[in-house]
């Protein structure tokens, strides 16, 4: 799924002749606290709920406040795993999106992205996740499946990282068809796998919000 997949048709962009009390409605109507502003259809930057709040008068234009994150956003062909990057590396609630001519075509919030994270993860099926560290060469998908499959389960999905300290080692989270996965992690450790957490008994619902945000912190996407 890419970018332009995820925009959110409901949350438009500020014009910077707009006003500070337009502003001040639409992050308290969407929950944000940064809001794309456009130009001529140019994307400008963001306004943060910092600037908006520290205007003692009402009516002053987006185009009298300090803007940020003139270079935070995504291309509209980019993965949305980039965009869930984007939004993690400048810590914003909102990735506006851009096409070739830098043009704004509309925005992706946090909560749009980790909803299609979990949904292409498999996440919301029970399970358990298991996130493994092992040198890059001895990475094999497929002699890790042997293994969960002897233990009558199987991978519902996978991601690999680079390990963010030591990047000849990559981290690979693996979720599960089952809740109890105490005993493929004993067999992955008989096999010299290195096993750096587990989570059983997982269940992700829509809002979950918060707990998608820590795994995704986690696996440095």
């Amino acid at each position: 799924m890419t970018a332009e997949e995820l925009i959110n048709q409901m949350l438009p962009p500020l014009k910077t002749t707009d006003t500070v009390e337009v502003a001040r409605r639409w992050m308290e109507e969407f929950r944000v606290s940064q809001f794309p502003v456009v130009k001529n259809q140019e994307y400008e930057g963001m306004v943060s709920e910092e600037a908006i709040f520290q205007s003692s008068d009402s009516n002053t234009r987006i185009a009298d406040l300090p803007l940020v994150g003139e270079d935070v956003f995504a291309n509209r062909h980019q993965h949305f795993y980039e965009v869930l990057k984007v939004a993690l590396d400048h810590q914003v609630q909102v990735v506006p999106v851009v096409n070739e001519e830098r043009k704004f075509i509309g925005a992706v919030t946090v909560n749009d992205a980790l909803l299609a994270f979990a949904q292409s993860a498999g996440m919301q099926e029970p399970g358990g996740i298991l996130v493994l560290l092992m040198d890059e060469r001895e990475y094999s998908l497929a002699e890790i499946s042997r293994l969960v499959e002897a233990n009558d389960a199987r991978i519902l999905s996978s991601h690999a990282s680079p390990d963010g300290d030591n990047r000849a080692k990559i981290r690979l989270t693996l979720k599960l068809n089952r809740n109890d996965i105490s005993r493929i992690v004993a067999t992955l450790e008989r096999f010299d796998y290195h096993v750096v957490a587990q989570f059983q008994n997982v269940e992700v619902e829509n809002n979950d919000k918060e707990r998608l945000d820590l795994l995704l912190k986690y696996l440095n996407i």
